[in-house]
């Protein structure tokens, strides 16, 4: 880091902290009681902080990673401060946890955003920290730094996670994906992408070596075509049996391996993913979550996926490839028809943005989730074209990482896309200055509108005397 960039970065984060925290005691002015999940989160941290350790809440879903780091924070620096009594693992004292997360994951993004394009000269420091504090308020991760949640601390090391794989250091980066596991199970799927950048990398070196025999074909990995497609498939398949080869990637990868086989052996003694409360987060193959993800991730990135260019270029391609796009909405439609689920929080909780998207949009009419294909196959297209700069290997396992880490949830819930929406951000090519600009404007304007909702717009449910809130 030069120095004007030290000392841009530095401003940029101390300003970002600063309004932070003005934001953190306005949360904790109007809201001084746990509210939503923290009512499950907030005695169960409350309770480590007491020593109680075999205290649990069936309610709980998650491992107690929050709760153990909470408790390893809060009562030393009580003890460091002279606090007593009430403001020990008081309900704001633990949301400050969150503060320190985001924090951290705005560092984060900085070094991942310094590592990942560190071969493009023509990005500018000022444009890395722009694009830095953009992704530190991306709005539905942003949210929760105000709250006590599991997402910023489960952002944090998962981000941390991947910034040691790219530098190499394996061991640690398998260390903290097992604290990032701590905090959400899914986040073993994060632990295997990061294996399988070691894989891609390796199958890629090989793959080019592989075409500069052949004088007639390009080196580029990536042309599009079904038998390209074809092709690269059956060269990874022939890579990975030859007992050379995976020696090499178990030598490497070796850390994940032991991770994940932890996983299995946790899922087999505690008889599935989830811990608690199993009822209301059954997993199922709900193959339309990828098509709302990909429409989320077109919304929050339209500056970079919704241009004029994009869409005449989109136009370009459907015109030349009519019969394999007729082929993609034909297993899109099927695959609304028969795999689409609504869990019953998405119809009755009032308080999340997605009951009302689904409310306003998707039931409408029954034709709708139908009609709405065109606009997931060109979210899709545009995903895809943004994330060409990388190898057909990285993106074949980011695709899988994202299928695995949004298929089998049942809830349509915004916070199950903060780490894949993140890890594809940070991996696209830097847009101009004006697009990063309106990004980040757009951020701003959605946060003001999403914190003016729940701090100023309160409502009641019928028979029920507590304030409600609008929230992610």
């Amino acid at each position: 880091m030069e120095g004007v960039e030290a000392y841009g970065f530095s401003a940029a984060m101390s300003g970002s902290f600063l309004v932070s925290s003005l934001l953190f005691a306005a949360f904790n002015r109007r809201l001084r009681e746990p509210y939503m999940d923290e009512v499950f989160h907030v005695p169960q941290a409350q309770a480590y902080c007491h020593g109680r350790f075999l205290q649990w809440d069936p309610m709980i879903t998650t491992l107690p990673g929050l709760y153990l780091l909470s408790a390893g924070v809060v009562k030393p620096a009580a003890w460091l401060f002279g606090w007593t009594g009430a403001v020990v693992c008081s309900t704001a004292m633990l949301r400050f946890i969150n503060l320190l997360f985001s924090a951290g994951n705005f560092y984060l993004l900085y070094l991942l955003l310094l590592r990942i394009h560190q071969k493009n000269k023509a990005v500018s420091g000022f444009q890395r920290i722009l694009s830095s504090l953009t992704l530190a308020i991306f709005p539905t991760l942003y949210f929760f730094t105000f709250l006590y949640y599991t997402d910023p601390g489960s952002v944090f090391f998962t981000l941390f996670a991947y910034l040691m794989c790219l530098y190499g250091n394996h061991k640690a980066s398998a260390l903290l994906g097992f604290c990032g596991f701590m905090f959400r199970q899914t986040n073993i799927v994060w632990t295997v992408f990061c294996a399988g950048n070691v894989v891609a990398e390796k199958v890629n070196e090989a793959w080019k070596t592989e075409l500069m025999k052949k004088k007639d074909e390009k080196i580029s990995a990536m042309k599009g075509s079904f038998s390209d497609l074809i092709r690269i498939l059956q060269f990874l398949i022939e890579y990975l049996v030859l007992p050379k080869n995976l020696v090499t990637l178990i030598a490497l990868t070796w850390p994940y391996i032991i991770l994940v086989t932890m996983f299995f052996v946790f899922v087999f003694i505690n008889g599935g993913i989830v811990v608690g409360d199993r009822s209301s987060h059954e997993a199922c193959l709900h193959f339309p979550q990828l098509f709302y993800f990909l429409s989320f991730t077109l919304f929050f990135s339209f500056p970079h996926l919704l241009t004029p260019t994009k869409i005449a270029k989109f136009l370009l391609s459907l015109r030349k490839h009519p019969v394999q796009y007729g082929l993609i909405t034909v297993i899109s439609l099927f695959l609304v028809w028969k795999f689409t689920y609504v869990h019953k929080y998405l119809l009755a909780d009032n308080r999340h943005y997605t009951f009302y998207v689904w409310r306003k949009i998707f039931q409408r009419h029954e034709l709708v989730k139908y009609v709405l294909v065109p606009v997931y196959i060109f979210a899709g297209w545009s995903f895809a074209d943004t994330l060409k700069s990388k190898s057909v290997f990285w993106t074949l396992m980011y695709f899988v990482c994202l299928l695995a880490v949004t298929v089998p949830q049942k809830l349509l819930e915004f916070r199950y896309f903060i780490l894949p929406f993140l890890i594809y951000r940070l991996n696209i090519p830097f847009p101009s200055l004006y697009r990063q600009l309106l990004e980040l404007a757009f951020y701003i304007v959605v946060n003001v509108v999403a914190f003016s909702l729940f701090l100023n717009k309160t409502f009641q449910w019928p028979n029920s005397v507590e304030i409600q809130r609008f929230m992610w």
